[in-house]
């Protein structure tokens, strides 16, 4: 079957190229009775999208990476119980690519050379199928083990309270609850709802895959040049208070990347890639 099958790729493929009126080559090729088809004009970042997803649902790296900030931030916790606090401790977390795993959306839309919508990320997040994040629930219940709140402040907007709500108690997190988790309502800033928290509680850790996660000097849509210097600035604070989960696939870097212009189509972002991207010459 494998001979038989290249074969017919390849005739597929020859005569294509032979073609003057078909641009496009399609390839349609079937494992275990699923039939995938592709396009060949997928686009530089879509392509990358693709792979990322891929590294984040196959590489161990990916999860040797997440069980590395986890358990620093064990070590966090250990240490910080140990200290005098005037409040209860909390820890604030972000849940997509912090604690619940997307991926399966993000290569959906990539592969299909389709952009992140709304209107199918709410299709998404109502199959509350998301998995978790490798180290993210062990980590959590630890923490609570040790009398520290759990706060989940997401971007997620308010349509999704039931089924982010639904995620998290199935997979048994603490303080799973309306009242510890806060979602995006005015804007994205996470400042006012990092306050909020700081009037009742001292943050001990905060964990997140993207750099607003973390503090109010990535608000604001801040360019590449400053979101560096913001973290140069911050340097020390990144595995002691600050817990990064990696995410390639998704982020303001991204936004800050093509400054922040949602509109752009895909071949407007291949050519931002093609330009600022550094190659060997």
């Amino acid at each position: 079957m494998k001979k038989i099958s290249s074969y017919l790729v390849s005739s597929i493929l020859v005569l294509s190229a032979c073609s003057s009126t078909k641009k496009v080559t399609t390839i349609t090729t079937t494992v275990s009775s699923t039939t995938t088809t592709s396009t060949a004009n997928t686009s530089i970042a879509n392509d990358g999208k693709v792979w990322a997803s891929l590294w984040q649902q196959r590489a161990a790296e990916y999860r040797a990476l997440c069980f590395q900030a986890y358990n620093i931030a064990r070590l966090r916790v250990d240490e910080g119980v140990k200290k005098v606090s005037t409040k209860p401790l909390a820890i604030v977390t972000d849940i997509d690519e912090t604690l619940l795993d997307n991926s399966p959306y993000d290569a959906a839309r990539a592969i299909q050379n389709a952009d992140y919508s709304d209107k199918t990320w709410k299709q998404w997040t109502d199959k509350s199928k998301a998995d978790t994040v490798p180290g993210a629930p062990s980590f959590l219940k630890y923490a609570a083990s040790k009398g520290i709140t759990i706060y989940y402040i997401t971007n997620r907007n308010e349509n999704e309270r039931g089924s982010t709500l639904y995620s998290l108690q199935h997979y048994a997190l603490p303080n799973a609850n309306d009242e510890h988790l806060l979602l995006r309502q005015d804007n994205s800033s996470k400042e006012i709802r990092r306050q909020e928290v700081l009037r009742t509680h001292d943050i001990l850790l905060l964990c997140g895959d993207n750099l607003p996660d973390f503090d109010v000097l990535y608000d604001n849509h801040p360019t590449e040049e400053s979101r560096m210097a913001a973290t140069q600035k911050l340097q020390k604070e990144f595995g002691s208070r600050y817990i990064v989960i990696p995410n390639i696939s998704y982020g303001d870097f991204e936004g800050a990347l093509f400054q922040y212009n949602y509109k752009l189509n895909v071949a407007q972002k291949d050519s931002v890639i093609r330009a600022k991207i550094k190659l060997d010459q």
